[in-house]
């Protein structure tokens, strides 16, 4: 997506003031040895954890919800774990953003079934909110010779859209679609042999979405997986995204088999599964700050009433 330069009044602007010296930080990150960056995403991921108390609350709900056997201890370890991978990984966006490609290249490991993404088959890239989600997205663009399709969030905060855009857009090219476009421009997409990365596991209530089991709680989720996949023709690919000491392993999984059917809330309810598993591989770094659980079946209570 393109973004127009900020005008005088925006630059000099409070607000302007502040995204002008957030991205000049991130650029001095951005050369800085990553084992200093991650100590700095420590530090203020500790901070998160002990300040954030709203998001902090949400996140020991969701990990209650889904791993009901951790103790209170245990459970406090792993949302704190969830705050530095969390922190880390915003960090990391410096050098994602920032660093040379060649530096890019050496942190992020692309591994797995590349070979499903060879081709013009219409495919369509199921990337989980791990913490690393951008890291999977930069891998794919950085690293293979060949056009992606992305769909993107506008952000409220003018000057942070217009550097999340551009870091996205950094390399290969890819064809950014804005989330209030719809889904025919990714279908469009597709057809035109341009892989689609979507991310369909949050809760944004029951529009397009079903309720199917997550960690076993019935769980609004988003079937525009199922529906894209149908609409296009198009097999489903896993791409994963794990934080690592020396930067992010990317792994593209093999096409899923059977995938879609004509039931897309079925679809939707094996997407789910296939997630659990991918998240029990690395629970801290799943995305636990969002209220993964606001949208309840009628008559049910809301977890996060007292938040």
């Amino acid at each position: 997506m393109s973004s127009l330069p900020p005008s005088p009044e925006q630059a000099l602007a409070p607000g302007g003031l502040l995204n002008r010296l957030g991205v000049v930080f991130m650029r001095v990150l951005a050369v800085l040895p990553l084992s200093w960056v991650r100590c700095m995403g420590w530090l203020l991921g500790q901070a998160l954890y002990a300040l954030a108390v709203r998001r902090r609350r949400i996140a020991l709900i969701n990990w209650m919800q889904c791993f009901p056997q951790d103790g209170v201890v245990e459970r406090k370890r792993a949302v704190r774990r969830h705050f530095v991978y969390f922190a880390q990984a915003w960090l990391d966006r410096s050098w994602l953003w920032h660093a040379p490609l060649a530096t890019v290249r050496q942190r992020l490991r692309l591994t797995g079934e590349l070979s499903a993404l060879e081709g013009n088959e219409p495919t369509v890239l199921f990337a989980p909110h791990f913490v690393g989600m951008d890291a999977g997205w930069t891998a794919l663009t950085a690293h293979l010779e060949r056009r992606f399709c992305g769909l993107y969030a506008e952000q409220a905060n003018a000057g942070l859209d217009r550097w999340m855009a551009a870091g996205r857009e950094r390399f290969g090219q890819p064809h950014v679609v804005a989330k209030r476009q719809g889904i025919k421009p990714l279908v469009s997409a597709m057809r035109q042999g341009l892989p689609v990365y979507l991310l369909p596991d949050m809760d944004h209530g029951m529009r397009d979405a079903a309720f199917v089991p997550f960690f076993g709680v019935q769980t609004a989720t988003l079937m525009s997986l199922s529906r894209l996949a149908r609409l296009g023709r198009a097999r489903v690919v896993s791409v994963v995204s794990r934080l690592t000491r020396e930067g992010y392993e990317v792994t593209v999984m093999a096409p899923w088999p059977d995938y879609p059917t004509a039931d897309a809330q079925a679809d939707t309810a094996e997407m789910n599964r296939y997630l659990e598993g991918y998240i029990r591989h690395v629970p801290e770094q799943y995305y636990w700050v969002h209220k993964r659980f606001k949208t309840r079946p009628d008559g049910e209570p809301s977890f996060y009433a007292d938040i």
